[in-house]
């Protein structure tokens, strides 16, 4: 079998699990959230693109409601095994199968639990489980409940961001030997998933951002490629995955001799990200992360050309994004705990002179403040001809 952790952690999330769920008077939760039920039972599938829910009683007892293609799926890459499938058809509901299910297991005029911010639940398919279980119990939003346990990684956990941190590394040191003036992206691109691949990692849970130019200045993946002219700048973000575990990194390059506002925002990139890395501690308020980055910015002149956020959390996500809860934005309340994984990133855009500078990397929280995960430098990359 596919499973990248040992029974007894997947078996004491499940009692954490069930734990909140009693302490917010909940008889049990549906699961529409990828993430959750890899984290809860290492089920392992993207076909929640289609209609599945894991539900989650307070009793401890687990059901999974998938289409055929996934039956096996579950039964080699988690610990389920009340499997239940429902059958494609024309005018089938699946959510009426939901409803048989959750009768099994007693919850008619139960209140439950459900994950309405999931990728899984859309909102066609909300509305097909707002009708298949109205009258037959209550629903409460608890999309928060398995998000908030996530958040703190356990030593396996560590040990898989860890590893996904050197395979960023290794795919940052590919993209720096091959850029350069004349460099194609499609080639740099290639270099970088190759060296992740070749390490035994993952497919990320969003495309890797890659554009140069002009578009240097973009911070989301886009279709066509270009080549480096001789005086350039070349923006990437991207992450290093293991057991669908993420490590980011970030970095603007110099092709040619670098101008002095690249130097000048590269400067005020370290800077910042020294204020975040001082900010980021435990039993502090994230918030005040973001706060320290703005501060540094403004205070050089920069304040229209930073973003509203400076990182957000990490850890395993599935398509259509790495991207974690929470994030680093002004008055954030949560709070920064030991083995808590984020990615700070400080991203400059000045679209009047159309440059761009970026400086990313991923950090644990410890016992007294934070960690750098990556081996790479934060010096300005510069490659000339």
């Amino acid at each position: 079998m596919a499973i990248h952790f040992e029974r007894q952690e997947l078996a004491n999330r499940r009692l954490a699990t069930v734990a909140q769920l009693i302490a917010r008077g909940l008889d049990g939760l549906l699961i529409f959230r990828q993430e959750s039920m890899y984290y809860l039972t290492g089920y392992d599938t993207f076909g929640y693109c289609f209609f599945q829910c894991l539900y989650l009683g307070a009793d401890g007892k687990i059901t999974l409601l998938t289409r055929a293609p996934d039956l096996r799926q579950a039964q080699h890459t988690s610990i389920i095994e009340d499997i239940r499938i429902w059958a494609d058809a024309a005018g089938k509901n699946p959510a009426d199968d939901l409803c048989t299910i959750l009768a099994e297991h007693g919850c008619k005029g139960c209140k439950l639990g459900i994950e309405f911010d999931a990728y899984g639940l859309t909102a066609y398919n909300w509305r097909r489980v707002e009708t298949a279980l109205d009258g037959f119990c209550s629903l409460e939003d608890a999309s928060d409940l398995i998000s908030r346990l996530r958040l703190i990684k356990s030593a396996a956990e560590i040990d898989y961001v860890r590893r996904a941190a050197e395979l960023a590394d290794d795919a940052l040191d590919a993209a720096i030997a091959l850029t350069g003036p004349g460099a194609f992206e499609g080639d740099i691109l290639a270099a970088m998933h190759s060296a992740i691949f070749q390490g035994g990692g993952d497919y990320p849970g969003n495309e890797f951002i890659i554009g140069s130019g002009k578009n240097a200045l973009l911070c989301r993946y886009f279709t066509g490629r270009r080549h480096l002219s001789d005086n350039d700048q070349l923006t990437l973000e991207f992450a290093g995955v293991y057991r669908h575990y993420h490590a980011c990194l970030m970095r603007t390059f110099i092709t040619g001799e670098p101008d002095c506002e690249h130097t000048y925002m590269h400067k005020a990139s370290i800077d910042a990200m020294s204020a975040c890395l001082e900010a980021l501690k435990p039993s502090q308020p994230i918030g005040q992360v973001f706060d320290a980055h703005a501060r540094v910015m403004d205070t050089a002149g920069l304040k229209a050309h930073r973003m509203n956020a400076c990182g957000y959390s990490l850890g395993t996500t599935y398509t259509p994004t790495w991207m974690d809860w929470p994030m680093f934005y002004t008055g954030n309340p949560v709070v920064a705990e030991p083995n808590m994984i984020f990615f700070l990133h400080m991203i400059l855009m000045n679209s009047d002179t159309n440059r761009a500078m970026t400086l990313g990397q991923t950090v644990r929280v410890t016992e007294t403040g934070c960690e750098r995960l990556s081996r790479a430098p934060l010096d300005l990359v510069v490659k000339s001809a």
